[in-house]
Parts: structure tokens; sequence; C-alpha cells
């Protein structure tokens, strides 16, 4: 699996740490557990779409590109990581923002990642739910292409199959991180959602032939339909690395029991996970995405899902910056 033949352009801190979360471990009573903390890729706060907007941006840069476009939630760390990205290239970025949380409060839509798109100049605009926001993203691209502009589209989450190639490759990082530390990973879980994330590190763990089980937490959609999203999406960025040997279905695991009543609602599972990993380990999730991976976790360990000797690695996908726009949830002072 050679991905260097793919433009690329260096945009994260990588590689980034692997470490075993000891409290957490002892608290919980095994398996063992580990994090890969890709909350720390550096740019605007970090998290994972810093990989796949390596590879997303460089395509950019390649077809004369001076505007990204792209969508997600409100409280979207895709867009807050694509406008810096955008900014570090020297482009501008439009966002078309989703409504899908509407009952946190009037502070929601400046809060937390809007205050840093705010700060990096990020052109958006708000949409009520329901509309097909990549559709509406790329009549937006057209529209800024026809006025003179070069505008690229970058799908919901960058996923897809060349967002995708950056979970590839973290998947090569991740596996090499383990042999320099004589560590066999057993299970990888992470949060997943717009399914890039997880579709490339099952192409890239396949291509690597590398045996881990990778499980992934729905935040949003039912476990049928992130499975065939995930693989969809793993098939299409295998053939695109060069992989002959079939992905089959049955690779792909998801769980849709922690999404509660729906996308950015918070659970008591997702609170308590936040909270007990901020205790244990001094490491902060956030409320959308890694608080309801890290409550999937707890929750299979609690079912006796992993044996007590398994090393079981969290990716931690990052967006701690929409804490604040739940702080309602963990603050002392706002509780009293």
């Amino acid at each position: 699996m050679h991905l260097a033949r793919f433009n690329r352009v260096p945009l994260g801190h990588f590689p980034t740490p692997l470490e075993k979360l000891e409290n957490l471990t002892k608290a919980l009573g095994g398996p063992n557990i580990y994090i890969k903390r890709d909350d720390c890729t550096g740019l605007a706060t970090g998290g994972n779409k810093t990989r796949k907007l390596e590879f997303l941006v460089a395509d950019a840069i390649a077809q004369g590109a001076d505007i990204l476009v792209t969508q997600g939630a409100t409280q979207s760390n895709h867009v807050r990581q694509t406008v810096a990205a955008a900014r570090k290239v020297g482009m501008e970025c439009h966002a078309l923002l989703e409504r899908r949380v509407t009952n946190m409060g009037d502070g929601y839509e400046q809060a937390g990642n809007v205050l840093l798109d705010d700060m990096l100049g990020c052109e958006y605009s708000f949409f009520d739910e329901g509309p097909d926001m990549n559709e509406e993203g790329k009549k937006l691209a057209d529209r800024l292409s026809v006025n003179g502009k070069k505008a690229y589209f970058i799908p919901g989450g960058g996923s897809n199959s060349i967002g995708a190639l950056g979970y590839a490759n973290a998947a090569q990082e991740l596996v090499y991180q383990a042999d320099n530390q004589g560590l066999k990973i057993n299970k990888i879980i992470h949060a997943t959602g717009s399914a890039g994330t997880q579709a490339g590190l099952l192409a890239g763990l396949h291509g690597l032939n590398a045996p881990i089980d990778v499980i992934g937490i729905s935040v949003r959609a039912t476990k049928d339909k992130q499975i065939t999203n995930v693989h969809n999406l793993a098939v299409k960025t295998a053939e695109l690395i060069g992989i002959k040997e079939e992905l089959k279905k049955e690779m792909v695991v998801a769980y849709d029991d922690y999404v509660g009543s729906g996308y950015g609602q918070p659970t008591d599972e997702m609170v308590d996970a936040i909270s007990l990993l901020a205790k244990e380990e001094a490491i902060f999730l956030d409320p959308v995405y890694s608080g309801k991976g890290m409550a999937g976790l707890i929750g299979l360990i609690k079912q006796g899902h992993f044996d007590k000797d398994e090393n079981v690695v969290f990716i931690h996908t990052g967006g701690s910056a929409a804490l604040f726009a739940y702080s309602h949830l963990f603050s002392k002072q706002m509780a009293a």
C-alpha cells in the first residue's frame, strides 16, 4: 500500500500519540485501553478531519482551486478544520451549516466551533435540517465558479475516497507505532458518522493484511445504514489504493445503541463518559462524536464484549471546542 503516489499537503502534526489509559483501564477493570490522540493533529485545535484534508486540499490545489466549499452541522468539527486548511494554503472557504440541533439554546450558533469559524474568516450560511446538504454545497460551488472563482467541493466530513486515504494512512501509522511498542492490537473503536474514518481504517488495515477489528459507534445513522455507508466507501477507497482482495461487508461492525434521541442530542452515557475521561486521564472529548464513541466503548466493556487481557485502541477524533456549546451539561455553576 503505497500512498506517496497521491497528492498530499502537510497540514497536521503526525504521528499522533498512542498512549495507554492506565487510570481508565483500572477504573473499568479491563481490557487494556489505549488512545490514539487524533485530537492532537494541530490544525485549529486538531481532529480527525485534518488527515482527510491533507489529501483533499492537495487535490484541490492540483485542480487550480482558490475556494473550498463544504457542509456540516452547526457545530461541525469538519467545517472548522476545512476553513483552517483553506487559510493555511491561501484559499477562501464557504460553508453550509445545517441546523440539526435546535434545542440547545441561543448561544449554540455562536459558541464552540462556530466561534472558531468566525475567527478563521469562514463565510457560512445556515440551513434548516432536511435538504441534501452535499447537493446544496455542489450548487454553491457551481455558482461561485460561474462568477469567476475556481471552487472545490468537499463533502460533509471529508468523506469520499480521496479523504478516506487519510485514515488508510492512519492505519499504517498506528500499526507501525504498535509494532514499535510491542503492542498487539485486538480492537479499534471510535465514533462513526460520515463514514470516512472507519472506511479508511478498514481499507488501510485490509491492504496491510492486519487482522484488527474496527468497531464504529454511530452518532446518527441506524446500524444497518451505517454499515452499508461504511462498506460502500471502504470498497471505493480500497479500489483507489489498488487493493485487489475483496473487502467483505462482514468486516464492517457498527452499533447504534448510543445515538440517543438523535444527532448532537445529549445522553447520560455521553456526559458520564466525558466526565470520567476528564477526571481519570485529563483528556477532553466532545459531546457529539468522541463522547458518544467513548460511551459505546464503556457500554461494550460493561456488557463483557472484550476479554480482560485484550488491547483496545480508542481513536479520539477531536472536537473538544464543541464542549462550549454544551457547557450547561458540565458546568457546576450553571447546574446550580
